[in-house]
Formats: structure tokens, C-alpha cells, sequence
């Protein structure tokens, strides 16, 4: 009977394989990629090396979710968001590493790492949540979900706007650069430790809040062996990190190529592009009413930029001496305090239905045009 299941087991090469799944056909970025890199096109080794990266971070997915599917739901969901957001600790880290070793692009990198935390955020509150309750609620007329877990997600999200909100209201006061820094960096610490204490309370004292209280639904199976699953997942990072160091270091010419303001490319096309993986799947899991996974993954990627990634940057940034504080611009700090302002207020009743997925589509479009703007 076990040789009989093992033969459904997926391999890693499965994995790749884009008969099996279309949007492998977008790996072919990868060679494209090198080729516009060696041939000296910095516009399109941009544009390749951020589809590159969509596919990569959906094969991330994947492997994370054949891992999850043996942890239970609520790791599972904590193991998504986490891989989900690999991909922008990623490309943060290699841009707060070139500041480090090239003072001519110190300030473009920290541009970029800023706006693409912001863009994180923005992106899963808005877009990716507002995808999920559109198609969920096109499939359902009112979709319900565990309102306790969230509230907490939601209180989390609003206290790291508050440390991104202080630091940009001081620097109107008599406060210096310096005295924000170290505010930020202290602020910093005191959010990680607010994420490492959420989740004891997640999986340790609370954990009967947030167990999906899931109706007798068909148990997935995995797909792939763990083994299997841990090499593919290795793989995919690998391969994101190389992409990413490629974006990272061709991004300034490529948004003077084309015009494009560097904040724009930081806060809505880096974030979109390697969030893929996880619209993907917040958005089918909403089409199959698990709103309860779907807003794990959305709200809790959210969360985990604002509460873990974000301060983890600056913290990594005051240890390489790149001075990047949570003193984001006002129009950054405007945007993410609104955008989890109407989030909170849309999921306040515990029930979804289309229209409000569309109104943080509009939120989401508004917003985009005034980065573009800028």
C-alpha cells in the first residue's frame, strides 16, 4: 500500500516541471536574465530578474505548504507568511549590505529597503486581502471568520504604525537625525520583542483562539516527501537570493531608464512581483471559503513586515552602520496608518462579502497613483 502511495509523490523536478503548473513557464526569466545582465541592458535585467523572482517565490510556496500541510494549520500559516516574506527580507538585506560596501548608492538602497517594507505592507493589507474577499465573496455571497485571531493581528498592526508614526512626528519637533535613529533602533527592539511575545500567545498560552475552527473539511494530502519538500524549498531560496541580488543592483538605472521614481518601483512593483506566491494563495483559499487561512496569510504577512521584518532591517542596518531608521516619508507613513485603519475597520464584524474587497482594490489603486505621483 505505501509503494502505491509513494508513486504519487511529486519530485523536486515535478516541481519545475510547467506542464504540471503554467507559471513555471516564467523560470524561463532566469536565463533571460543573465543573458540581458551580460549583454549590458539594465532596464530589461531589472524587468527579468522581478518576473524571475514571481515564479521562484510561488515554487517557495509551494514547498513551505507541503511542509505546512504535516505541521497543522496554525504553523502551517505562520510557516507561509514567514516564506512568504523570505523574499523581501532578501532583497532588504543585499540592499542594506550594498549601502554598506558602496556610500554612492547608500541612499537609493535605503530608499529601497524603506519603500519596499511599506510596499509589503500596503500590498497584503490592501491588494492581496482585497483579491481574497473579492473572489471569495464572488464564490460566497458572506464569508465568515475566527474575528478573535484577528483582532489581535489587527491591534499588533496598528502599535507598529504607531513606532512608524513617532519617528516621523518627531522629526517636526527639535529632535536631530541622530536622536530618531536611535529612537528607531530602540523602537526596533521593543517590536521584536512584541512579535516574539504575540507569538508565545499564538502558540503557547492561546492557541485554542486560533485554531481554525474548521468544519470536517477533506484532509489535503501532501505531494511531495519532507525531504523533497526541504530541497526544493533550499533550492527556490537560493535562487530567489541571486535573482534578488541582480535586481538590487540594477534597480537605480532602470528606474532612471524608464523614468520611474525609485520610491514607486520600492513600494508597489518590488512588493507585487514578489508577493506573487502568496496572492496566489490567499486568493484560492478565499475561492474555497477557508477565510480563516486566507486572512492568516494576508493579515499575517502584514503583521510580520511591520512587527518582525521592518525592525530585524534596521537592527541588521545599525549592526553594517547604514543609518535606516522607521522615519519613513509622510506619504508612506499616511498610507500604511490609513490603510490599516479601513483593513480593521472592513474585518471589524467578522463577516466579508465582495463589495468590500473592492473598496481595498480602489484603496490600493488610489495609493498606487500617488506613489507614481511622487
Amino acid at each position: 500500500m505505501s509503494e502505491h502511495i509513494e508513486h504519487h509523490h511529486h519530485s523536486v523536478l515535478d516541481a519545475f516541471n510547467p506542464l504540471h503548473n503554467r507559471l513555471n513557464w516564467l523560470l524561463l526569466a532566469v536565463p533571460l536574465t543573465l543573458y540581458f545582465q551580460y549583454s549590458g541592458n539594465v532596464e530589461m535585467t531589472f524587468l527579468f530578474s522581478m518576473i524571475a523572482i514571481m515564479p521562484l517565490a510561488f515554487l517557495m510556496g509551494h514547498a513551505t505548504e507541503e511542509i505546512a500541510l504535516r505541521a497543522g494549520e496554525n504553523l502551517g500559516g505562520l510557516l507561509n507568511a514567514t516564506f512568504g516574506n523570505a523574499v523581501e527580507i532578501i532583497i532588504a538585506s543585499l540592499a542594506i549590505w550594498t549601502a554598506a560596501n558602496n556610500a554612492d548608492q547608500a541612499d537609493i538602497m535605503i530608499e529601497l529597503v524603506q519603500a519596499s517594507l511599506i510596499g509589503s505592507i500596503l500590498g497584503n493589507l490592501l491588494l492581496v486581502l482585497g483579491l481574497a474577499l473579492l473572489w471569495g465573496g464572488y464564490n460566497y455571497q458572506t464569508q465568515t471568520f475566527n474575528q478573535e485571531a484577528l483582532s489581535i493581528n489587527g491591534s499588533l498592526l496598528l502599535l507598529a504604525v504607531l513606532a512608524l508614526i513617532i519617528p516621523a512626528a518627531a522629526s517636526h519637533t527639535e529632535l536631530v537625525d541622530e536622536n530618531i535613529l536611535n529612537l528607531s533602533r530602540y523602537a526596533s527592539l521593543v517590536l521584536l520583542l512584541m512579535y516574539g511575545l504575540s507569538l508565545f500567545f499564538q502558540f503557547k498560552t492561546h492557541s485554542h483562539l486560533f485554531d481554525a475552527k474548521s468544519e470536517i473539511e477533506e484532509q489535503e494530502e501532501p505531494k511531495m516527501t519532507t525531504k523533497d519538500a526541504w530541497i526544493l524549498l533550499i533550492l527556490a531560496t537560493v535562487l530567489v537570493g541571486w535573482m534578488a541580488e541582480v535586481l538590487v543592483h540594477s534597480v537605480d538605472e532602470a528606474a532612471k531608464g524608464w523614468g520611474l521614481p525609485t520610491l514607486f518601483i520600492g513600494v508597489i512593483l518590488l512588493p507585487f512581483f514578489g508577493n506573487a506566491a502568496e496572492h496566489f494563495t490567499a486568493v484560492l483559499v478565499a475561492g474555497k471559503d477557508k477565510m480563516d487561512l486566507s486572512l492568516a496569510i494576508a493579515i499575517g504577512s502584514s503583521v510580520q513586515i511591520a512587527v518582525f521584518v521592518a525592525p530585524l532591517m534596521v537592527l541588521f542596518a545599525w549592526a553594517m552602520g547604514v543609518p535606516i531608521s522607521l522615519k519613513f516619508g509622510i506619504l508612506e507613513t499616511a498610507a500604511t496608518f490609513m490603510s490599516v485603519l479601513v483593513a480593521n475597520f472592513i474585518l471589524n464584524d467578522g463577516k466579508t462579502n465582495w463589495l468590500e474587497g473592492v473598496m481595498l482594490l480602489a484603496c490600493y489603486v488610489i495609493l498606487a497613483l500617488s506613489f507614481l505621483e511622487v
